[in-house]
């Protein structure tokens, strides 16, 4: 029993060095640092309580969003940045006019049902057909009956239903928007999941364009009752909506810190400025978006001077289509510094985070070691690690370019706003301060380590690295419906 505790000892003091050696001594003193500033000091509710107030949404290509892109370029200067800019980029982009839907089992005799246009659905749509339950609207529901939903308008459950069989996927709207097509489909409903008749928006265009086919949003217990009377019989929709598309102009801001040491290599930290429109986006994604905005001020109010080059960044358009990474994306692949970014590091809806996550599992030490003093200093901060890989934001572009990409983990939205997700209940009184100034000091301190480490093991995968880790990572078949994979096998 001894010599299995001494053993034991041995194994916990190797991982402890191991860690340690990822760190530097003078990390502890700079993070204490961080956490007493974002305490005391924190602007990230403040700005965001004001920006909500005084913009509201934040819509790309708006008078909003040009509002919203203005007030961080005025508070990034307003914290002392000096090397600031717009990245104007310039898209098409969406807008919902009017919306009118009708249902019922005789076509003549339709009723009104409550719902919201999905983004990037046609510019014009009257149409009346019938109506076929889809299941989940994953390829397998119209595999075994390909010609069902021709000429007729899908009803689709936006998540997983219960009971589905085990490894369903539970695909973006826009990717079963797309499988509908693929079959013919002329409209698709989508059945939202939280309940209370809540509507969602978002894009149903997996690349950001127009899609042919209109597609609305409808509550989950008006969605679950067509599908009670679906299974007794045929059902009937009338579709009319405008929307309007054309090209628009928007701008990411950026503020760069110029790295000490190593200023030819970038650390990329950014979170979407933008929303919908249907609320103020306070949530998704005002608390990530100006919690970054408040490390900006953080690592500014020290004088924060770590090896590495951090471009704090607010992107626009993510909502549309990731608009704003993919500019940036290209603009960095046609300067030739896309090689120059060691690490991108997202926040999309991060609260009161635990812990890092990382697409690099070999980074694993390097931001454990960086938790393990987070932890130190507060316990609430379990240092919890996750490795893997997801899509649907701005970290995307970056990761396709074989980038590593990370950020906060664990934690949770407040006030179980989840619900409220791209929905018209997205408003600042879900916001609790003690959450971002979670993110924004443990963020702080991760931005910190990572850009002023002596190595950062994560390198950029190769074209084939890149190709092996999608396919690992279960994303090929969502990036093949996206049209995105860019690999012949």
């Amino acid at each position: 029993m001894k010599k299995i505790s001494l053993l034991f000892a041995f194994l916990v003091s190797a991982s402890s060095l191991s860690l340690m050696a990822q760190t530097k001594p003078a990390w502890n003193g700079i993070f204490a640092n961080i956490n007493k500033e974002v305490q005391e000091n924190s602007n990230a509710y403040t700005s965001l309580k004001i920006a909500s107030e005084t913009i509201g949404h934040r819509l790309t290509g708006s008078v909003n969003g040009k509002k919203a892109e203005q007030y961080a370029y005025d508070l990034l200067k307003s914290y002392g940045f000096t090397n600031l800019r717009f990245q104007p980029f310039e898209v098409e982009s969406w807008s919902r006019g009017t919306l009118e839907v009708t249902i019922g089992a005789d076509a003549t005799n339709l009723k009104p049902i409550k719902s919201v246009s999905l983004a990037h659905s046609p510019v014009k749509v009257d149409l009346s057909l019938e109506v076929v339950d889809m299941g989940n609207g994953v390829e397998e529901d119209y595999a075994a009956n390909p010609e069902k939903v021709k000429g007729k308008i899908a009803l689709v459950y936006l998540g997983v239903l219960p009971g589905s069989k085990p490894g369903t996927p539970g695909l973006h709207r826009s990717e079963k928007t797309a499988i509908a097509t693929k079959y013919g489909a002329k409209g698709i409903i989508v059945i939202n999941t939280p309940p209370n008749g809540v509507l969602l928006t978002g894009t149903a265009s997996v690349t950001g364009k127009l899609i042919p086919i209109p597609a609305v949003c409808v509550g989950k217990e008006d969605g679950l009752l067509l599908k009670e009377q679906l299974a007794k019989g045929k059902l009937y929709s009338h579709i009319k909506m405008t929307n309007f598309s054309g090209m628009i102009k928007a701008r990411n801001v950026v503020a760069t810190l110029k790295g000490k040491t190593l200023p030819n290599e970038k650390i990329v930290i950014g979170g979407h400025l933008d929303s919908w429109d249907l609320a103020t986006g306070a949530i998704d994604n005002g608390i990530g978006s100006f919690s970054v905005l408040d490390m900006a001020r953080t690592f500014k109010k020290l004088n924060l001077a770590p090896a590495r080059t951090i471009d704090f960044v607010m992107f626009m358009g993510e909502e549309e289509g990731l608009l704003g990474s993919r500019a940036y994306v290209e603009d960095a692949i046609k300067n030739k510094t896309i090689d120059q970014i060691r690490y991108m590091m997202n926040y999309d809806m991060s609260n009161d985070i635990k812990g890092y996550s990382t697409s690099a599992e070999d980074s694993k030490d390097l931001f454990s070691g960086i938790g393990a003093i987070a932890h130190s200093i507060d316990t609430s901060f379990t240092n919890l690690f996750r490795a893997g890989a997801g899509l649907h934001s701005d970290h995307q572009p970056f990761m396709l370019q074989g980038v590593p990409t990370g950020g906060g983990a664990g934690g949770g939205l407040p006030k179980n706003a989840g619900p409220c997700y791209h929905a018209d209940c997205d408003v600042f009184s879900l916001v609790e301060e003690s959450g971002m100034k979670n993110t924004v000091r443990f963020g702080s301190m991760l931005l910190y380590g990572v850009a002023d480490a002596d190595e950062i093991k994560s390198k950029h995968f190769t074209d084939a690295e890149t190709k092996a880790f999608l396919i690992k990572n279960n994303l090929k078949e969502p990036l093949q419906i996206a049209g995105e994979w860019r690999w012949k096998d």
